[in-house]
């Protein structure tokens, strides 16, 4: 496991593909590093939110990859990487690498790593531990699988996105990891809207309530990002709750395919999906406080 240092070989030419939540924070670190980001995204009004912070709009995926020495991906699932990398064979170089912080099957990661090295591309599984806000701020976590040179090349890329990104092993292993990481997130979160509900049933008033966890032995750092927005109802998305669903079946699938067992996670599942039933699915993930208390919450 590697820490970043100022020691690389990074690409000078940098492309984004996809401009979501997290794409949006990506190029907004890249810009505020002194990296010039060429970016394109199926919405309009996200690529031209892209020139407003000072990106350069490209006309196609196609021409990213024909112009970019590294290419990031931002995108919603493990297939969706797969159609865009699809589309650019025509496009892409031999000495290019792809960073994908996309959160997918681990299998799918190894599958594309094969794939883009019959083209002499580097493909490294580059998952974000953290919100987008969290990335913004430059806290987020990166977990790196892949090769150990192409890590070493992207060591500046990734001091200019985040303080700690490491290593994690060989393609594959940094999206099993984010699926850990995210399990036990996600739970923490789960965990802490369950107490909240818990509080506001025995009368107890709850911005206090939320300062004494945060002051106990059961505080978690979610608390500090996800507890004022279950308190005050602002879901405004820093990560939706039905990204976190899909990353939910992931864990499952992957921990059936491994022959394993999680049934906090079954039972996790089972909630995610009650809240995108409620329509909760495009809110913040905060919001599965109301998938627990119904959308009264909170009543105080």
């Amino acid at each position: 496991m590697s820490l970043i240092s100022p020691n690389d070989r990074s690409p000078q030419t940098y492309g984004l593909i996809g401009i979501g939540l997290m794409g949006t924070a990506l190029a907004e670190r890249l810009l505020a590093a002194g990296k010039p980001v060429q970016g394109w995204d199926v919405a309009a009004d996200r690529r031209a939110a892209l020139a407003q912070i000072g990106g350069t709009c490209a006309t196609s995926t196609d021409h990213i990859f024909s112009q970019c020495d590294c290419v990031l991906l931002s995108l919603p699932s493990h297939e969706t990487v797969a159609s865009v990398l699809d589309n650019a064979v025509t496009s892409i170089r031999s000495g290019q690498i792809v960073v994908d912080t996309s959160t997918g099957d681990p299998a799918a990661a190894i599958v594309q790593a094969e794939r883009m090295a019959e083209h002499g591309v580097e493909y490294l599984d580059a998952t974000i531990s953290g919100s987008s806000q969290q990335l913004r701020e430059g806290v987020a976590v990166f977990l790196v699988g892949g090769t150990t040179d192409a890590f070493e090349k992207c060591r500046t890329l990734f001091s200019g996105l985040t303080s700690k990104a490491f290593h994690t092993g060989a393609v594959g292993s940094g999206a099993r990891m984010k699926l850990v990481t995210n399990l036990v997130l996600g739970l923490n979160r789960a965990a802490l809207a369950e107490g909240l509900c818990f509080a506001q049933q025995l009368g107890l008033d709850l911005q206090q309530s939320l300062f004494l966890l945060r002051e106990s032995m059961a505080y978690s750092r979610i608390m500090d990002t996800k507890g004022e927005k279950m308190l005050t109802g602002d879901f405004t998305p820093q990560a939706k709750l039905s990204q976190h669903l899909k990353d939910v079946r992931l864990m499952l699938q992957s921990a059936h395919e491994a022959n394993g067992n999680l049934p906090l996670t079954e039972t996790h599942q089972a909630l995610l999906e009650h809240a995108v039933e409620m329509g909760l699915g495009e809110l913040d993930n905060s919001a599965i406080v109301r998938a627990i208390a119904g959308n009264e919450f909170p009543l105080q």
